[in-house]
């Protein structure tokens, strides 16, 4: 198969605000010859509409990659830095070497390539969605695994946002080793643990 000579990467992340679970980064090349209809910011699009769009990404990208930096990165680095490795594994784990790399926001990871940022990239850029969208949905899916795990929190609703319910479970639960020490609330958790758990009142 022939390359296009111009071979433009988009990268995005998911997971920077939650309180919990890694944060997700994806990279992708379309490719020219099988355009993907319907591309945009993954937070515009509906839960279907972004799950329709993964699979259709998968299968007629020219590449993709989905890496992640952990929770215990997250609280050694913080959450900017970690979502730049993230990023910066996303690109390296690419099947095809692209010529140049657009990232969504206003500053690029350190990698071994052109790079340029752009400000609302997933709203601007066809490779930047296509990443946007991937970075989400693998993102949620695994929120979706914990929360098997870990049902008193409710993450397959709230997929580990601030929300006053997910507040108020972690009040009454305490924070377990999923959650990010580092963020506040739930460092505030931890100085502050539950004196008693619905369990012990039954």
């Amino acid at each position: 198969m022939s390359l296009p000579n111009d071979l433009l990467c988009g990268v995005d992340e998911a997971g920077r605000g939650p309180l919990c679970g890694p944060v997700v980064a994806a990279a992708v090349i379309l490719d020219p010859a099988r355009p993907i209809a319907g591309l945009a910011d993954s937070k515009k699009l509906s839960e279907k509409r972004r799950n329709a769009l993964a699979i259709e990404i998968r299968e007629k990208a020219l590449a993709w990659c989905i890496a992640e930096a952990s929770v215990a990165e997250i609280d050694r680095l913080n959450i900017l830095h970690a979502s730049m490795l993230a990023m910066q594994r996303a690109v390296a784990g690419l099947a095809v070497v692209p010529t140049r790399v657009q990232v969504d926001g206003n500053r690029c990871p350190r990698i071994d390539l052109p790079c340029e940022a752009v400000v609302k990239g997933d709203s601007l850029v066809a490779e930047i969605s296509a990443a946007s969208i991937l970075a989400k949905t693998a993102r949620d899916a695994l929120l979706v695994e914990l929360d098997r795990r870990y049902p008193q929190y409710g993450l397959a609703g709230h997929k580990g946002y601030p929300t006053a319910a997910h507040l108020a479970a972690l009040k009454a639960h305490g924070a377990c080793e999923i959650y990010r020490t580092s963020f506040a609330p739930v460092r505030a958790i931890i100085a502050n643990p539950p004196l008693w758990t619905d369990e012990d009142l039954s």
